[in-house]
């Protein structure tokens, strides 16, 4: 439990101050470790989690058993969109790519505090409907935009949720969550770099000319951001806490 109101993630501070309270000794400060997978595919949602900071992959799992990112959760959402919808049972798997920490809330607590018209349901069911066109560009930008714009957008798309100009990310982290061969990672991001838009070494990319990259990416980053800037309450530049 915690003795101080949440901070840090993005739907939860904008919760007023009465639904903040009721939440307090519900929610639980726990780590994210990299490469932990919080939920798997078809399987129950026993809570939700409500990133503070790092960064999560929600990925898409093929028979198989090969992997494709289909977005990423930041401080700006949460983890655990089947407790908000008619099913319980997870679609994707959920999987730490940076470490960090998120707010934990069991579920039978969360349905709890949800009811038609509150503040917290309203804010996630906007969250969702980011997070839904954040999926459709993905397949978009997948099919039709080369491998260094995707590699891009996923960046600039990570970068937001870090509120940092610096990602620990291997190359094989990044040929997951494009769904390519590791080769086609090394080349892409030696463009970038070549192009003096990133630096990378030993599994860090460091952002060196922001506006030099979004120049590079596709129209898909954009449309991403516009979403979440028009249905979530805050700027993510506002949660630096």
């Amino acid at each position: 439990m915690i003795n101080a109101p949440p901070v840090g993630n993005r739907l939860l501070r904008a919760l007023p101050d009465a639904d903040l309270a009721r939440l307090r000794p519900l929610l639980h400060r726990v780590p994210l470790v990299a490469g932990e997978v919080l939920c798997e595919t078809d399987r129950p949602q026993h809570y939700a989690l409500f990133p503070i900071s790092g960064l999560i992959a929600l990925n898409y799992v093929t028979q198989s058993g090969a992997t494709s990112a289909v977005a990423l959760v930041g401080k700006e959402g949460f983890v655990g969109i089947s407790l908000f919808l008619s099913g319980a049972r997870t679609l994707v798997r959920a999987e730490v790519v940076s470490a960090g920490e998120a707010w934990r809330l069991n579920a039978d607590d969360l349905h709890a505090q949800l009811w038609p018209g509150s503040v917290l349901q309203t804010g996630a069911l906007h969250y969702i409907q980011a997070l839904t066109t954040q999926m459709a560009q993905t397949a978009v930008c997948n099919r039709h935009h080369s491998v260094p714009q995707q590699l891009s957008r996923w960046l600039l798309l990570a970068l937001d949720r870090c509120n940092d100009q610096d990602l620990r990310l291997t190359q094989e982290q990044m040929a997951q969550l494009l769904g390519v061969r590791r080769e086609g990672v090394t080349e892409a991001a030696g463009k970038l770099q070549a192009q003096g838009l990133i630096s990378y070494t030993r599994g860090l990319v460091h952002l060196v000319d922001r506006a030099g990259l979004e120049a590079h990416t596709c129209e898909c980053y954009a449309e991403v951001r516009r979403a979440y800037d028009r249905l979530l309450p805050m700027p993510l530049e506002a949660l630096h806490d």
